[in-house]
């Protein structure tokens, strides 16, 4: 801000008699007036700037948009005035206009706007889709890229990590173990590990040990001290001064607290294929320092030819390292591997669909077919599919759950010509619809994802120029719009759709306390949710998806382009998804476009096919419920019948024994009296007729 200025006529002056002392005093009084409103007028320009020349010339013109303290004249001040007000009023209008993005909306605002009235139009209108999904490989980076031939971050650590553990290794570099076996004095042969040959180790000078045998330190040829203990401080058998080895357990394999090593939970157990000193059992050993020396040592190392990569330094290795290794060479892809995957997978293969929406009723319908075509080869998967949110029921072709079926009860499971019509149908139980209606969920799914792709940034959604868009052509679209969801953006829908959910379903059971008293499993876990959701942002799930993206095989790259006519409503949209990474070593690219016209709908092969399924004169589909309720009912009987056998044979068991114990408690005795009693009585009886 420039300081008052005071010219050299305005200075005042000492009085030089009282004939100019009046004049001095009304000098003196417009010269207070002039500094409060310069004071006044310089408050309201530190809003909008000071200047940055610290000096004014004394014949500089004043601005038409200030007002001139020099000037007595009335008209000229207002005139000034209205001149200055007009000019903050612009300043306030351009302000407004940068950053009042509902008044004044920008390029990207607009854009944003056009998309949301398309997709909430969209989602609430009946309507038709057809989709046809292709795929292509690539190299994940470019041989023209500055970055070709350099690994990723985590793939670096990986590497220089394995290799610090294959080369520090358990012994020493000056020791050799003999090959596998070794021929003793009688030409027998010896295990390799009862056989150390130790060469090129300096012999031990006589000198520096004296008449006991002990160096200066205390120590013996053999490196250890008086009592038998090296510098670690532990003997001949690895055993310290308590008897404990360098993990802290004894001979028996218990520590100080009396716990084994499996009493651990944390303790990895030991196998054949994995040891607790695996190459990854020591992690927190690693430092920047260390890792960065190990680093050059490796990039030093591969330049001399003696290592290559992390996968072939240990991928030969049984150790979980070794695992590692293998599943790296399995999941990276050679440039010529990815050239013959498009040539003779890709190029041939394609996923198509078509679908009917109705909002309403809130169901979808549709069916699905995998194809894949070549002169020599020809395989078509079609799989119709309808979901009934209001009903709460899924309806599909029986082949797709027959396979699965034929595993888990393959001697009820029908095959498909024997089934009375081409779909199943299959309903929730009542214990779970009427804790939760899948049509409440549903409601709570649409709203919440158009509530959060409101939200985003303005800045992810940007026209674009159609006029040379083939695909644009073809569907008849005015405009486009392009939406990018990547790893931050994709987190954070994820994110805000959680919790715009979570709030729906809180609302809905606030409206029902009858069916949602304090205590209900449904209302206590909402309750949690919403209580977990208030200690995370959206933006934090995006950043946690950045971070898996970067250390993994895995994108959430997705570029979207929406297609919309002069009314705002959706015609097409085309979807770009890449999946892949470093460690894969290439990015797959799913291309997937997707109209929403009545005419390719009617005219696509798969129509037939849907309303067959589903259509006004499609067979009532078996009631998949019912069907497994008579499945269940059989075993039930079959169940019942073995257990009846059950009883059976342990019925027959006991009759057999209470026989047996009878028969053991029968004594010949009683048979012998019950004789001479019949004996006498029959003698008895004759001389009886005797007499007569």
């Amino acid at each position: 801000m420039s300081p008052p200025i005071f010219r050299k006529n305005d200075q005042p002056t000492l009085p030089q008699s009282s004939a100019h002392q009046s004049s001095s005093t009304s000098k003196r009084q417009s010269i207070m007036i002039a500094g409060c409103a310069i004071l006044s007028v310089g408050a309201t320009t530190m809003v909008t700037g000071c200047q940055s020349n610290p000096t004014v010339s004394s014949s500089a013109a004043v601005s038409g948009k200030m007002i001139d303290f020099e000037t007595a004249d009335t008209v000229q001040s207002q005139a000034q005035g209205r001149a200055f007000n007009a000019s903050l009023h612009a300043k306030s209008e351009r302000y407004a206009q940068l950053f009042d993005q509902e008044k004044y909306p920008s390029t990207e605002n607009q854009a944003k706007s056009h998309l949301l009235t398309a997709i909430r139009q969209h989602l609430a209108t009946e309507h038709v889709s057809v989709s046809q999904a292709n795929y292509q490989a690539a190299p994940f980076i470019s041989p023209d890229s500055i970055d070709a031939g350099a690994s990723s971050l985590f793939k670096t650590i990986l590497e220089t990590y394995v290799y610090k553990k294959e080369t520090s290794g358990d012994y020493d570099s000056d020791d050799e173990v003999v090959e596998e076996y070794a021929y003793d004095s009688d030409d027998d042969y010896v295990d390799a590990a009862e056989v150390v040959v130790v060469e090129d180790a300096d012999e031990p000078d006589d000198s520096e040990y004296d008449e006991n045998g002990y160096d200066e330190y205390g120590y013996d040829y053999e490196g250890y001290d008086k009592n038998g203990y090296d510098d670690y401080g532990l003997d001949q058998n690895g055993y310290d001064w308590y008897g404990y080895d360098a993990d802290g357990y004894d001979a028996d394999g218990y520590d100080e607290n009396g716990y084994s090593r499996s009493d651990y939970a944390t303790e990895a157990y030991e196998t054949d294929d994995y040891e607790s000193d695996s190459a990854f059992s020591k992690l927190s050993e690693l430092n920047p320092k260390s890792m960065t020396e190990q680093y050059e040592a490796m990039q030093a190392a591969k330049q001399r030819g003696e290592t290559t990569n992390v996968e072939d330094e240990f991928s030969g290795s049984s150790s979980a390292a070794g695992v590692i290794g293998k599943l790296l060479n399995m999941m990276n892809r050679t440039p010529e591997q990815i050239a013959a995957s498009n040539e003779y997978q890709y190029k041939n293969l394609m996923f198509s669909s078509v679908s009917q929406y109705n909002p309403k009723q809130r169901q979808i319908q549709s069916v699905y077919s995998y194809d894949y075509v070549t002169p020599t080869i020809s395989a078509s998967v079609q799989i119709p599919l309808a979901l009934d949110f209001d009903n709460s029921r899924i309806t599909v072709d029986p082949s797709v759950i027959m396979p699965i079926m034929a595993i888990a009860n393959p001697d009820h499971t029908p095959l498909p010509n024997e089934m009375a019509s081409h779909t199943v149908s299959f309903g929730l139980p009542e214990s779970i619809t009427e804790q939760l209606p899948p049509a409440v969920l549903y409601d709570a799914a649409i709203s919440a994802i158009q509530d959060s792709m409101a939200e985003l940034a303005p800045e992810h959604f940007s026209a674009v120029d159609i006029r040379n868009d083939r695909f644009a052509k073809e569907v008849g679209a005015s405009r486009a719009v392009k939406v990018y969801f990547g790893s931050q953006q994709s987190g954070e829908m994820i994110g805000k759709t959680l919790k715009y959910m979570s709030k729906s379903l809180q609302d809905y059971v606030d409206a029902n306390p009858e069916k949602y008293p304090d205590g209900a499993m449904l209302k206590t876990a909402i309750e949690k949710l919403q209580l977990y959701n208030k200690g995370y942002q959206s933006a934090d799930v995006g950043s946690l998806l950045q971070l898996i993206e970067a250390i993994g095989p895995i994108s959430f790259n997705q570029i979207n382009y929406y297609y919309l006519d002069s009314s705002d409503r959706l015609l097409a949209k085309q979807q770009r998804m890449n999946i892949g990474g470093d460690l894969m070593g290439s990015t797959t690219t799913v291309l997937n476009q997707v109209r929403y016209d009545k005419t390719s709908f009617k005219n696509h092969v798969l129509t037939p096919l849907l309303a067959e399924s589903f259509g006004e004169n499609a067979k009532p589909a078996i009631d998949g419920n019912a069907w497994m309720a008579e499945q269940r009912q059989a075993e039930d009987r079959l169940d019942t019948a073995r257990y009846a056998r059950y009883d059976y044979d342990s019925d027959y068991a006991d009759a057999s024994d209470d026989y047996a114990s009878d028969a053991s408690e029968y004594d010949s005795s009683d048979y012998d009296d019950y004789d001479t009693d019949y004996s006498e009585d029959y003698n008895d009886a004759e001389d009886d007729t005797d007499n007569r």
